[in-house]
């Protein structure tokens, strides 16, 4: 048996995060894993997905390539070199990884962890052999989520014909057809990257709109921009049935009044992910879950079982890798003395990677109209700025919803190119109450896309200028 100061159950953006500041602040520290590190996002979400997405905008603008006055004969589409690019990026990271963890002196151990009492922690390692360690301070539960299929809709994962966002990462080939079920974040990713390599897609999403905890206006204006790439869209729509051969599926599906029979080579579920709290030891310990299955925790992320704590997905919230990794910094503070900021949950960053892409941050319009709050809106088309349009991205707009009396910024909305980068001066500003006024007091370099945030901000002051 070894003794650490902090043992932590899962290597991905939480626990690897969480690892290397309790290193950085003095403390020994071991992380269980049975995978390759960096976990969903560096091995199945994030990172290789935004690869995939990156192959699916430079297939796009070759398209448009004839317009700036370069002609290219003969492009082939091919997923596969698309795919081995993105696995090769995620390899890269999740080594660079391995390299923070001997920097620091974390030590890996490469197995499946069980939490048992009095701090302890077994594990099955990947040779079989079994072996028990005791953490001095805390143990750590960062266990992550996984995919899930929709066997109450008959589609329950086959890794052949109903294929999960894993499965897809590692697809040879892009279908003819394929129905998207789910039009999440996830959903309109894949919806995205497989319309770019050729394949006929069409997403099927129960709520009655796409990207649905985004604020309305921005789920139109993608809606519209899918439209136009020819992606189909069923909102609020039902499946009532559904039949999987081996060579493809046929659903059919009530949207709109109208009854739609899909027959499709293959089916992406991204209808959500399950957290990993199964066979981890929770029971034994004792530790408590919520009503939704989550490990349950209070703002210094403490389970109700002392010496016992988690973060990431697998502690509910918004399951998001940088907001696990914002959750495993602080906890490693905490634990090494220090008195850091709590993790605001009102000022995580959503941020969706398709063409054109989707970031927002704090209350939707709806949810200011639901809270009867005074505000304004201050709205700012990409169509009117220079920098995108020289960029012929001319697609989205910004929004800015803000207090009517004071000027705090309630929520922020962007629709367009490069909106999960420009979204940061408003995560700033929020985090720091900044008013709509301060905001203008900031010289926005000229052309920029940020300078839409700058007019947005204006227009809801009532002076807007370029629009």
């Amino acid at each position: 048996m070894a003794l650490f100061d902090v043992i932590i159950l899962g290597g991905g953006p939480a626990g690897y995060v969480c690892a290397i500041r309790c290193a950085q602040l003095g403390m020994q520290v071991a992380v269980i894993e049975r995978e390759a590190l960096g976990g969903t996002c560096v091995l199945w979400g994030c990172i290789p997905a935004k690869s995939l997405l990156e192959s699916a905008g430079l297939a796009v603008k070759l398209g448009k390539a004839a317009e700036h006055g370069i002609t290219i004969d003969g492009i082939t589409l091919d997923f596969g070199p698309a795919m081995k690019r993105s696995r090769s990026i995620s390899a890269q990271n999740s080594k660079g990884v391995e390299f923070l963890f001997k920097k620091y002196k974390v030590q890996w151990i490469r197995g499946e962890g069980v939490i048992e009492k009095g701090k302890k922690v077994s594990v099955t390692l990947a040779d079989g052999k079994k072996e028990t360690h005791e953490a001095k301070k805390a143990v750590v539960i960062a266990t992550g989520s996984r995919v899930k299929g929709l066997p109450q809709a008959g589609l329950e994962l086959d890794k052949n014909v109903v294929l999960s966002s894993d499965d897809v990462l590692v697809a040879e080939k892009a279908p003819a057809s394929m129905v998207v079920v789910g039009a999440g974040a996830v959903g309109v990713e894949f919806a995205d990257v497989f319309a770019a390599f050729g394949t006929k897609v069409t997403m099927v999403e129960v709520a009655p709109t796409i990207l649905p905890i985004e604020d309305a206006d921005c789920s139109a204006e993608l809606a519209k921009a899918f439209k136009k790439r020819k992606i189909d869209v069923l909102t609020g729509a039902k499946i009532t049935s559904t039949k999987v051969t081996k060579t493809g599926a046929t659903l059919v599906v009530e949207a709109g009044g109208t009854t739609h029979t899909l027959e499709v080579e293959k089916v992406l579920v991204a209808a959500g992910r399950a957290p990993n709290v199964e066979k981890i030891g929770l029971e034994a310990v004792g530790i408590a879950k919520s009503e939704r299955g989550f490990v349950k925790i209070n703002p210094k992320f403490e389970t109700n079982v002392s010496g016992y704590y988690a973060i990431g997905d697998v502690a509910g919230n918004q399951m998001l890798a940088h907001k696990g990794s914002r959750e495993g910094h602080v906890l490693a503070d905490l634990l090494g003395g220090e008195h850091p900021h709590l993790v605001n949950y009102n000022n995580i960053p959503s941020c969706t990677y398709c063409h054109p892409e989707v970031a927002s941050i704090g209350l939707t319009e709806q949810a200011c109209k639901d809270q009867k709050l005074d505000y304004k809106v201050g709205k700012f088309p990409f169509s009117a700025n220079g920098r995108a349009r020289t960029s012929g991205e001319t697609d989205g707009f910004v929004k800015i919803i803000r207090d009517a009396k004071y000027g705090e910024i309630l929520g922020a909305h962007i629709v367009g190119a490069h909106a999960t980068e420009i979204i940061h001066e408003l995560v700033v500003a929020r985090e720091n109450e900044f008013t709509v006024e301060e905001i203008d007091l900031a010289v926005h370099a000229h052309p920029t896309l940020s300078e839409a945030i700058g007019e947005a901000v204006l227009d809801s002051l009532g002076k807007m200028l370029h629009a």
